[in-house]
């Protein structure tokens, strides 16, 4: 049944790829490092979009050869992949989510999923509206097994189904870093929220050590590094909602400042961080 209904999964996973490429945004993908240009890649971006578009229709609509060119298309992704990750590992590849998200082992299993659903499509005996009408039970757990594959290997719905099992597992299991259940978040859950933020990729590169103290004050933690930045050391503090956990704010408001220690001045300018990294406003 999955194979009669690969068109169809395929078609829905091909067009939502292809509309977040003509609408979406075309920043700190990988396919800048190869085009050097970021108009450029924004034009490829949205050609390729078109393409998958183009893909979708012709599989729903049962057009010949559509399944061919999809697993194609989906053999070219795992090769784009393959360098980007090379070349790129913290860049985004600029496939399906709206959320910058590095190129992990999800990416390459949404490639895979092409590549299989195409050769699924081609092979297919009969048309998916054929199968749904002939078993339309079966193929009602079909689609769900196939919207739950895609779902899984997307960051895009995470909020649906991640955070809330990761907050169930809160509720049963308590925090994994909590000694104690009512002494409020730990630090090291603080850091680790700190570390996928904006703010730290900002100042990365002038952080030299890890976590010297950290304090509350107002509703805010503070969280304080040493640093050295032009030759000379610093202090780094960043602020975050003392409540927030990597399982309460995906993308947490984070502050941070860095202070000249013999100068006592609040530094301005930060050292550049590695290309493609996010920057903070």
């Amino acid at each position: 049944m999955l194979a009669d209904l690969a068109p169809l999964l395929l078609g829905g996973l091909l067009g939502w790829a292809g509309v977040h490429k003509l609408t979406g945004p075309a920043e700190n993908v990988a396919l800048t490092e190869l085009l050097h240009d970021a108009r450029w890649t924004r034009w490829a971006l949205r050609a390729l979009g078109a393409v998958e578009v183009a893909l979708a229709a012709g599989l729903v609509l049962g057009v010949p050869g559509a399944g061919n060119a999809a697993a194609a298309l989906g053999a070219g992704f795992v090769g784009y992949l393959a360098w980007a990750r090379a070349v790129a590992p913290e860049a985004g590849c600029g496939c399906t989510s709206s959320r910058h998200e590095p190129i992990t082992a999800r990416a390459f299993g949404r490639a895979g999923l092409v590549v299989a659903g195409g050769l699924a499509a081609t092979a297919a005996d009969r048309s998916w509206w054929a199968a749904v009408a002939d078993r339309p039970g079966p193929a009602l757990v079909a689609l769900v097994v196939g919207v739950a594959a895609v779902g899984a290997l997307s960051a895009d719905l995470d909020e649906w189904w991640v955070l809330p099992l990761r907050r169930a597992r809160l509720r049963v299991l308590g925090h994994p870093h909590r000694a104690v259940a009512d002494d409020g978040v730990p630090a090291a859950a603080t850091v680790e929220l700190v570390e996928t933020s904006l703010a730290w990729h900002a100042a990365a590169g002038v952080v030299r050590s890890g976590l010297l103290e950290h304090w509350d004050d107002g509703g805010w933690r503070f969280l304080r590094f040493a640093g050295v930045a032009d030759g000379r050391p610093v202090t780094v503090v960043f602020a975050v909602d003392a409540t927030a956990t990597l399982d309460s704010a995906a993308e947490p408001a984070v502050r941070v400042t860095v202070v000249d220690d013999e100068r006592q001045e609040v530094l301005a300018d930060l050292p550049p961080v590695p290309a493609l990294l996010p920057l903070a406003d």
